[in-house]
């Protein structure tokens, strides 16, 4: 490389300098990100330029520093060793293209490889520094590949040789010792997984062995306390994610802020399922807790949306399909006559009732066996209620049968209180991660309903009105705004649908939004029942038999010669009349005059 191009390459290096050291918050001279000991720190990455951070002034008593870096959906890097931007060439100069690292001749070879066990990338990524004696200063580099600027959050955070190393035994993820927690979603459930921990030890001090034994002398000592942080609902900006993930680092502040769902021992897999919430922000972290000496550290929590801020359909920016909206707000308009009005208007009831049974399984089944779209499906599913919802009004019409009825009435209120019993706390319980357990007891709640209100049938009737019909109103506000109470049958639906979903923990997030649609619901329902329950006091059970009605009215016809109806035609003559006169239409007109001969 000739002296001019050194020249163009320095010059433009040192331009670099002054305009990172502008753009990052807190920075010292010449671009460096200087850090303090447990102090949050604001700046932002851009593509072109990575940044040094350094920590100066470690206390001698500190053995261990983890280092974590936060932004909302795009990737960052951290690493021991600098990082180079992509591929520089010479015509790229003018760009700002450069490389932190001394220039040599083949400044035009292209990014430098970052090995897999000195780096980490993601949107919630960090290192484990393991000091050395005597050690009173760290410096690592960070750094993005995204075409846009990314705003980040950071922190360091020191320990001692008495708490336990998050990742010290790690043997699935790249990092020698991985504090990061690993996060994958879709539709039905979230996974985390996170590598096992190691005690603590001294600086200079080799650690300890992860498999030499299972005493209480190793590692498998220690446990895990999986935690789960709910954002506030609705609210998808930036700003709100990292100030909720301050509450979200440290032992302290995870322990007062979120809420423990499980304990897991050294002999349990490293790797919690929980349902996905799309459109729901949630941060998880684990603290792992040495028992012997008391003392815990933090992992560096994962975040996430359970949806894509930068995919088109389906994005978190348009979660509510139009598809859905139209669906749940005719169903909602039918449930909100039902609620007030169901028990007068019986065959209206029965309609609902057979579209919603009819219309749940076929969804599950339709699902399960086929790939096609959810539109489609939806539109299959509305198709589908609709026959079953005629069918059991063809059924009560013409057995008049009030029992069947009854019983898929009354099933579908036990449906209802059976979702909303595994909704609380109890559907979280170990027993009834297990499919078959859950099934028989959710099936027995189920049918303990109609059982119950056998010697009512005209409560449990109104009592499903108002329930079943307020509850669609719910249904329906889900769609346009987000709420938890929709999970209330999702979460039944997701299980009957995925085969791994009987893992997951159920916790949804109950805030604001939610009490208010709560007591919504309870207005509603409370209303709808008490109308009802004054308005048909006095009236009978329930109306008479379709059938017979019909045949009464129709012997009473044929008898009574006084009643004008007597005197029409029986409904055979009447459609055959009606043929022979549109059959008429197309004959050809007779000529006039005479075709026989007179008769003398």
């Amino acid at each position: 490389m000739g002296f001019l191009q050194l020249l163009v390459v320095a010059v433009l290096a040192s331009e670099h300098r002054v305009a990172g050291a502008a753009e990052v918050f807190g920075n010292s001279s010449e671009g460096l990100i200087e850090f303090s000991v447990g102090k949050f720190r604001y700046f932002e990455l851009n593509r072109p330029f990575p940044e040094e951070a350094i920590l100066h002034d470690i206390s001698s008593n500190v053995t261990f520093l983890i280092f974590q870096i936060h932004s909302q959906y795009q990737n960052t890097t951290v690493s021991f060793s600098p990082i180079w931007n992509r591929t520089c060439t010479l015509d790229q100069l003018s760009n700002l293209c450069f490389g932190r690292l001394p220039i040599h001749d083949n400044v035009s070879s292209g990014l430098q490889t970052l090995l897999s066990n000195s780096s980490e990338t993601g949107t919630a990524s960090g290192l484990v520094f393991i000091l050395r004696p005597e050690q009173s200063t760290c410096t690592w580099y960070l750094g993005t590949s995204g075409i846009q600027p990314v705003q980040n959050m950071a922190i360091l955070l020191s320990y001692s040789e008495r708490d336990p190393v998050p990742g010290g035994c790690n043997l699935e993820f790249d990092l020698d010792i991985d504090p990061n927690i690993y996060l994958e979603y879709n539709f039905f459930e979230t996974t985390i997984k996170f590598a096992p921990a190691n005690l603590g030890y001294a600086r200079g001090v080799d650690p300890p062995p992860c498999d030499a034994g299972t005493d209480q002398d190793s590692r498998w000592r220690l446990q895990y306390d999986v935690y789960q942080y709910f954002l506030p609902e609705n609210d998808l900006t930036e700003e709100m994610l990292l100030k909720h993930l301050q509450r979200m680092v440290s032992v302290p502040q995870v322990k007062a802020s979120a809420l423990k769902v499980v304990t897991l021992t050294a002999n349990d897999k490293t790797s919690v399922s929980f349902s996905s919430l799309p459109g729901q922000g949630v941060i998880y972290n684990v603290i792992v807790w040495d028992p012997f000496l008391n003392t815990s550290a933090a992992y560096i929590p994962a975040h996430t949306y359970a949806c894509s801020f930068e995919a088109g359909e389906g994005s978190c920016a348009s979660l509510g399909r139009v598809s859905s909206k139209v669906f749940f707000t005719l169903f909602a308009l039918l449930g909100f006559f039902i609620c007030f009005f169901g028990h007068r208007f019986w065959k209206t009831e029965l309609f609902f009732i057979g579209f919603i049974i009819m219309g749940f399984f076929f969804y599950i089944l339709i699902t399960r066996l086929t790939p096609i779209k959810y539109d489609v499906n939806l539109i299959l599913t509305a198709v589908t209620g609709s026959v079953g919802g005629m069918f059991l009004v063809a059924v009560w019409w013409r057995f008049g049968i009030l029992s069947i009825c009854m019983l898929c009435v009354g099933l579908v209120l036990g449906f209802l209180i059976s979702s909303v019993t595994f909704f609380t706390p109890l559907g979280n319980l170990k027993i009834f991660h297990d499919d078959g357990v859950f099934w028989v007891t959710f099936s027995c709640i189920a049918i303990l309903i109609p059982v119950v209100f056998m010697g009512c049938l005209r409560i449990l009737n109104i009592l499903t009105c108002g329930v079943i019909g307020s509850y669609s109103v719910v249904l329906a506000i889900d769609s346009y705004w987000s709420t938890s109470l929709s999970y209330i049958t999702l979460n039944v639906l997701k299980r009957a649908l995925n085969k791994d979903f009987h893992r997951a923990f159920t916790n949804v997030p109950f805030q604001t939004n939610d009490f208010i649609i709560l007591a919504v619901w309870g207005m509603l329902a409370v209303s709808g029942i008490t109308l009802q329950i004054r308005r048909e006091r006095g009236r009978p059970f329930f109306p008479p038999h379709p059938y017979k009605l019909w045949k009464q009215e129709r012997e009473r016809r044929v008898t009574n010669i006084l009643d004008p109806s007597y005197h029409i035609p029986p409904l055979r003559e009447r459609l055959y009349g009606r043929l022979t006169q549109i059959k008429g239409l197309f004959q050809k007109e007779q000529p006039a005059g005479e075709r026989t001969p007179l008769l003398l």
